[in-house]
């Protein structure tokens, strides 16, 4: 029998501007940094390198195939390393695990990894037949198969619409429940077949993206995830500390921009006011003034960076 342990392992392995990542998020070689998303390890390994033997580094993932293989991954690393099988919002947990209150630096990549893509069972991609399942964790508490069956027609509209931002959310849903009424759909490819008609030829493969993200994110309450955790991180962060994100579309990126732009503002009194009277002051320095992408020639290598953007702030005493 041929293990499936290296193959699972290198599917998670291509970090998404590694360089990039490395040079915003260590400010102390001998720091601690934690990787809310940490798949198979690959950033860590990366940002390893960057840092000397004192270094402590922490992985948090809610998908536990991912925590079997950074396991392996990191095995060599000459740094101290804990791992935790948690949602990423789910911070004050991972403190109380690691044993650490604050730390130099944290990263969110909040990409799906290409295991969980590849892989069908899982459910995640329309290029691939399996079982409508979509959970990146024990947590989720609907599977993709309960959201397509019985989500009503308003509400699949309203999912496809805010977080697929797909122009024919109105039709996806009503083709959805015309079909789940002569038998339930248990399949990713039952689900094209289902939209294929309803889409534009020349842009099928994109609106099924948007309608696969759509439900995945709400499986996973992904971007309440996301402002849950943004709500927290500061508070672990030491001062000088670092806060790097990768975000993929722009609902993501626009809760994590507003969110650094937010605590990067200092005082919000009117603008007739003689004095400032609320006495805010910035909590944070943005570090990326714009987004930051990925070179053409890492695109070419890894597909899925084509989308990535990268912002990072510091906290400020």
């Amino acid at each position: 029998m041929t293990s499936t342990a290296g193959k699972r392992n290198e599917s998670f392995h291509l970090p998404v501007l590694a360089e990039e990542v490395v040079k915003l998020l260590v400010t102390r070689p001998d720091g601690t940094y934690a990787d809310l998303t940490c798949g198979g390890g690959g950033h860590m390994k990366y940002v390893s390198g960057a840092l000397s033997e004192k270094a402590i580094l922490v992985g948090v993932d809610r998908d536990s195939d991912a925590i079997s293989a950074v396991l392996e991954n990191l095995k060599s690393i000459p740094q101290e390393f804990k791992v935790f099988n948690l949602t990423f919002a789910r911070l004050e947990d991972m403190a109380e695990k690691s044993g650490i209150g604050q730390f130099d630096g944290f990263l969110i990549d909040l990409g799906v990894s290409s295991h969980q893509i590849n892989t069908p069972y899982r459910g995640f991609s329309f290029m691939h037949d399996g079982p409508l399942d979509m959970k990146m964790g024990f947590e989720s508490k609907r599977s993709a198969l309960e959201i397509i069956n019985y989500s009503s027609e308003r509400e699949l509209i309203s999912i496809f619409r805010e977080f697929g931002e797909e122009k024919k959310a109105g039709r996806c849903g009503r083709a959805i429940i015309q079909a789940r009424e002569k038998h339930q759909i248990k399949t990713t490819f039952q689900l094209v077949e289902i939209l294929r008609p309803v889409l534009p030829f020349r842009e099928l493969n994109s609106s099924l993206a948007r309608i696969f993200q759509a439900i995945r994110i709400t499986v996973n309450d992904e971007l309440n995830q996301l402002k849950e955790v943004l709500s927290k991180v500061l508070s672990y962060l030491t001062v000088g500390g670092r806060l790097v994100v990768i975000s993929y579309h722009s609902l993501e990126d626009r809760i994590v921009k507003r969110f650094m732009m937010g605590k990067a503002k200092g005082c919000i009194c009117p603008p007739n006011f003689p004095v400032c009277a609320c006495n805010k002051k910035p909590e944070v320095k943005i570090l990326t003034k714009k987004a930051v992408r990925p070179l053409e020639e890492e695109i070419m290598m890894n597909i899925r960076a084509r989308s990535a953007r990268l912002r990072a702030v510091e906290k400020l005493g």
